[in-house]
C-alpha cells in the first residue's frame, strides 16, 4: 500500500485541517506517508494517538510516519523518541508544502510565535452536504483547563477578502451550505487593521456570496458576540437560527475558577435576547462535568441551565486534566463522579432534543440532504426524509413524527 494516508484526532477543526494536509503533502512529493494529526484536548485522545502511530507503522513498515497537532505541538519529545515516527511536524507547518516537504525529523516552532495568516491559513473541506471554512486560528485566552493556546498560538484571521473568494468557490462548485469555523471563532478580526468584528465578516459573506443558500458558523462565545451578528441573525433568512455556545458550566463560581469571561446571568440574558431576535433560534453548548472543586450544589446549577438557557445540544464532557494548565492543579473531583456528572448532562439533553423535536411536528422546513434520505433543517435537526435525494440539495419537507433520535418529513412544498 502507497500513497498518502492522514488519521486525525480531536474536534472539527483538525479534521478541517487534515484534508489541507493531505493535498499538501501530496504536492510535497509524499507518496507513501501516513500523517497523524493529533488533538491535546484530553488525555485519552493523546493515548489514542500513539495507539494510531504502532498501528500505522505495522500497517505500513515502509511509510513515513508523520506526527502534527496540538499533541506534537506541545510535547514534540514524547513523539520523536517513538521508534515508529520518522518526523513531527509543529501546527505551524502542517498546512504548507514547504513544512511538509522540510528533513527535519522535528521541526517545531514555539506555538505562541505562530504567525501564519491570510490565504496560508484558509483551510476547508467539503463533505459530501457542506463545506467547512476556517477562518480563524488560536487563541488569545487563558481558561484553566485548556492547553489548546499552547498547541495553536495566539488568534489569528483570515482578510475578509480571502474568507469571501473561499466561500464564493465553494458555492461555485455547488455547495448549498457553508460552516465558518475557527478555534475561536468570536475573536475573528482582532488582529486585523480597525479590529473588525465576526458580525462584518459574515456581512460580507452574505453579501458577496448572495448565491449561497445557507451560512452557518461553529461554536461561538456568548461574551464576543457583537451587534452586527445579531443584527444579521435577526435580519438574515440565510444565515442559520443555530448557535452553538461555549458556556462549559452554569456555576459563578466555578466559570471564574474556569477564567471564563461570561457569568451565568449573562449567558441566560444571551440566551432570551436571542429567541427574542428571532423566536426559532436554536441553542446548543458545551458542558464540562466535574471540573475541580465542583460540589453538588454547583453542578445543579449546571444541570438547571439547560432549562434556564432552553439548550437543545449539548456537548458533554467529563473534565479531563491536562498537565501544564492550572486547574489540573486544583482539588479534582473524582472521576467516577464525573461521568456520572456527564450522564445526567447528558440525560438532560436527550429530553430536551426529544421536546425540541416534538415541537416541530407539522411545521413546514427545509432539510440539506446529507446522504440518502437524510438531512439537516435549518436549526440542525436532524431529519429522515420519506425519499432520498441528492446529496447537498435543499428540499422543502413536512414534519411528519419525530423521536428522540430526530425527525421524519414528508418532501414537498
Amino acid at each position: 500500500m502507497s500513497g498518502v494516508e492522514v488519521v486525525t484526532f480531536g474536534c472539527r477543526l483538525n479534521a478541517l485541517e487534515s484534508e489541507t494536509i493531505r493535498a499538501r503533502a501530496l504536492a510535497a512529493g509524499l507518496d507513501d506517508a501516513v500523517i497523524i494529526n493529533t488533538c491535546a484536548v484530553t488525555a485519552e485522545a493523546e493515548r489514542q494517538a500513539r495507539q494510531a502511530i504502532r498501528k500505522a507503522r505495522r500497517a505500513r513498515p515502509t511509510a513515513r510516519i508523520v506526527v502534527t497537532g496540538c499533541a506534537a505541538q506541545i510535547d514534540p519529545a514524547r513523539y520523536a523518541a517513538m521508534p515508529e515516527v520518522d518526523q513531527v511536524l509543529g501546527n505551524d507547518r502542517k498546512l504548507s508544502v514547504a513544512g511538509l516537504a522540510s528533513p527535519a525529523r522535528v521541526a517545531v516552532d514555539d506555538a505562541m510565535g505562530l504567525t501564519e495568516t491570510g490565504s496560508h491559513l484558509v483551510a476547508g473541506f467539503s463533505e459530501r452536504a457542506r463545506a467547512y471554512v476556517q477562518v480563524q486560528n488560536g487563541c488569545d485566552h487563558r481558561c484553566t483547563f485548556c492547553i489548546i493556546p499552547f498547541g495553536r498560538g495566539p488568534s489569528r484571521s483570515v482578510a475578509i477578502q480571502d474568507i469571501v473568494a473561499a466561500v464564493r468557490a465553494r458555492a461555485a462548485a455547488g455547495v448549498n451550505e457553508v460552516v465558518l469555523t475557527g478555534v475561536d471563532l468570536t475573536a475573528w478580526g482582532g488582529d486585523l487593521p480597525g479590529q473588525p468584528k465576526l458580525g462584518d465578516a459574515v456581512a460580507a459573506v452574505l453579501a458577496g456570496v448572495p448565491e449561497l443558500p445557507r451560512l452557518r458558523l461553529s461554536s461561538l462565545d456568548a461574551a464576543e458576540i457583537d451587534p452586527t451578528l445579531l443584527r444579521l441573525l435577526a435580519e438574515e433568512a440565510r444565515l442559520m437560527p443555530h448557535l452553538h455556545l461555549s458556556l462549559q458550566s452554569g456555576s459563578d463560581l466555578i466559570l471564574k475558577r474556569m477564567k471564563r469571561r461570561h457569568a451565568r446571568a449573562a449567558a441566560i440574558a444571551f440566551a432570551d435576547r436571542a429567541r427574542a431576535l428571532r423566536p426559532e433560534v436554536v441553542l446548543g453548548a458545551d458542558l464540562i462535568a466535574g471540573f475541580p472543586t465542583e460540589t453538588a450544589a454547583m453542578f445543579d446549577e449546571t444541570l438547571d441551565l439547560i432549562a434556564a438557557c432552553g439548550l437543545v445540544y449539548l456537548h458533554v464532557f467529563p473534565y479531563s486534566p491536562r498537565p501544564g494548565t492550572p486547574a489540573s492543579r486544583m482539588p479534582q473531583v473524582p472521576v467516577e463522579l464525573r461521568k456520572e456528572r456527564a450522564a445526567r448532562l447528558r440525560a438532560a439533553g436527550t429530553v430536551a432534543e426529544a421536546r425540541y423535536f416534538a415541537s416541530l411536528v407539522g411545521r413546514r422546513l427545509t432539510a440539506l440532504v446529507e446522504q440518502g434520505d437524510r438531512g439537516r433543517t435549518e436549526t440542525y435537526a436532524p431529519i429522515a426524509l420519506d425519499r432520498p435525494g441528492p446529496a447537498g440539495a435543499i428540499l422543502p419537507a413536512i414534519v411528519t413524527g419525530s423521536s428522540a433520535a430526530g425527525l421524519q418529513g414528508r418532501v414537498g412544498a
